[in-house]
């Protein structure tokens, strides 16, 4: 019989977990022997923890289904969990794979000894197990599959003592049966419907599954139909837009601002998201986003199937036939003049082409990047979910295995790439085709921006030297070149253009280093057109309001 690392490549890659994001150690070693003998299994390395988990959690985002990660003890993971944190905020199904010591060995406290399961349960609350023998490491692997495919999709952590892995009477468990998708309830259904034909002004809050095209053009017939707004959540997990699909509004990063695109709206509904928040606390200002006057709805629950719901809203709105919006094809012009993180934004969707993949890490870069791609040709954007900056780069290489025959693109701030650079290697060696656009400020320029909006206005130069990161500077095309990706630094808007044409008609990873200025320097004049340009359709009311909440 095979040991217990045989038995569980078998029993994974019969689950239909094809690819393994690793970062082992010795530990789990008997788990990368075991890859040889396992041809549906793609085995990835990564330099860091956090690579693996990010990357797992790009592909799960595309694929549909997960990945494993092979981590080394609690230090690995420990390592990786930023990126476990953003997986778990995104509801992403990933199936975490972390060695320990062998079980006799545990008494022993020796240097690497940890409680991995404490570590684990942050960013795996439904379901972290150590496996205790190698009989029962396999059912233990197909529960924790189960786990991490059902809805929501979760981290679901397995610990894998070594002495489990390398035992022998291991036995592969075929897949668990997957669970039936529910929709509403015929009360929630006849509640929100009422709400709908009141009269009252109601919109949607879109998120998770719900925003990709079946439910989106479900969603759109019955915007069409009864006049319901479409907005989606401010970071999505995955969002399909672009010319021919319905235009769904993102509800802003600024608190001040997304309380103004729901302050007309009688109703909200949820699907497949929550209540909005605010990203932070902020000293006289509200937490929580719903208007007051507003009514709360849940259509779907992340437990519960978001078409389905959908779809049985529209059957009884009579909606079936409504002709959803959709957005017309608009490409934005060649862009000219001065290089601005603005023209970067304008260039993307002057070139991608279509069916391309976006990773949005660009900070305050990339404000205008939904304005500038909203008509461009379809493609899909993955956003930090999180808030733990350094998913980008990963991400995009997870995504790039999962789909590669479409394009990437990742828009990444200088303030994160550094935080997992070494994702750049893993491209090269995989030779994945993704383009990296750096916009260099040499600056934490979101930080400067919440500077002041937490009130520490008089913050000196000690405080302020901790958000300027232009000394030294960092040359992000050598780095790329030293790792074998091709990077280059461009200067001007042509140059910018030149080298995108380029990365877009040559295989292989690329690295573009954009030197632009800030965004935004943190004055309030300057927040405001800043602002009002990156939400070009707020109605008229919407912006008078934000004038005069915002400008000094």
């Amino acid at each position: 019989m095979p040991n217990g690392a045989q038995a569980l490549m078998k029993t994974l890659v019969d689950a239909g977990i094809e690819v393994c994001f690793s970062n082992p150690g010795t530990s789990e070693m008997h788990f990368v022997a075991a890859l040889d003998n396992e041809p549906k299994m793609r085995a990835v390395l990564a330099l860091f923890e956090g690579v693996a988990t990010g990357a797992a959690d790009g592909y799960a985002r595309m694929a549909d289904k997960p990945a494993a990660t092979l981590l080394h003890l609690g230090s690995g993971l420990g390592n990786g969990l930023a990126n476990l944190h953003n997986a778990r905020k995104g509801k992403v199904p990933v199936v975490n794979i972390v060695g320990d010591h062998a079980t006799y060995h545990v008494q022993y406290n020796a240097q690497l000894q940890s409680d991995i399961e404490t570590v684990a349960r942050n960013v795996s609350p439904g379901f972290v197990r150590t496996s205790q023998s190698t009989e029962q490491l396999c059912q233990d692997a197909v529960e924790a599959i189960a786990a991490a495919k059902g809805l929501p999709g979760q981290v679901a952590t397995l610990i894998l003592p070594a002495d489990v892995s390398w035992g022998e009477g291991g036995k592969p468990c075929a897949p668990l049966p997957e669970p039936k998708l529910l929709g509403a309830d015929d009360a929630t259904l006849k509640t929100i419907a009422e709400a709908i034909r009141s009269g009252q002004k109601t919109a949607f809050l879109l998120g998770g599954r719900a925003l990709r095209e079946p439910s989106l053009m479900a969603a759109a017939r019955i915007a069409a139909h009864n006049g319901v707004k479409l907005f989606a959540e401010t970071f999505p997990t995955r969002m399909e837009r672009g010319a021919g699909l319905p235009p769904v509004e993102r509800l802003a990063y600024l608190a001040e601002l997304a309380t103004l695109q729901l302050a007309e709206y009688d109703n909200l509904v949820l699907v497949d998201s929550k209540a909005p928040v605010s990203f932070f606390a902020y000293p006289g200002k509200d937490s929580y986003l719903v208007p007051e006057h507003c009514t709360l709805h849940t259509l779907a629950t992340p437990e519960q199937d978001a078409l389905t719901t959908l779809n049985q809203l529209t059957e009884t709105l009579g909606a079936g036939s409504a002709q959803p919006e959709l957005q017309a094809p608009a490409r934005p012009g060649r862009p000219r003049g001065k290089l601005t993180a603005e023209k970067v934004c304008k260039a993307l969707g002057h070139i991608m082409p279509e069916n391309s993949i976006v990773v949005d890490e660009a900070m305050t870069s990339g404000l205008m990047l939904n304005v500038m791609t909203a008509g461009a040709p379809r493609h899909d954007m993955l956003t930090l979910t999180g808030g733990a900056i350094g998913q980008g780069l990963p991400s995009a290489t997870g995504a790039a295995i999962a789909s590669p025959e479409r394009p990437v693109y990742a828009l990444i701030g200088d303030g994160t790439v550094m935080y997992t650079i070494q994702a750049l290697w893993t491209m090269a060696r995989e030779q994945l085709n993704v383009t990296t656009i750096i916009f260099n400020n040499a600056s934490y320029s979101i930080l400067n921006m919440e500077l002041e909006r937490v009130g520490a206005e008089e913050a000196g130069e000690k405080a302020k030297s901790q958000l300027d990161i232009s000394g030294p500077v960092t040359h992000y095309a050598q780095l790329a070149q030293s790792m074998g990706v091709h990077g280059i630094r461009v200067h001007t808007t042509e140059e910018l253009l030149k080298a995108m044409e380029y990365a877009r008609d040559t295989p292989g990873p690329h690295l573009i280093e954009a030197i632009v200025p800030e965004s935004l320097n943190g004055a309030k004049r300057k927040v405001l057109p800043w602002l009002l340009r990156s939400l070009p359709n707020l109605p008229r009311p919407v912006t008078k309001a934000l004038k005069k909440k915002i400008a000094p």
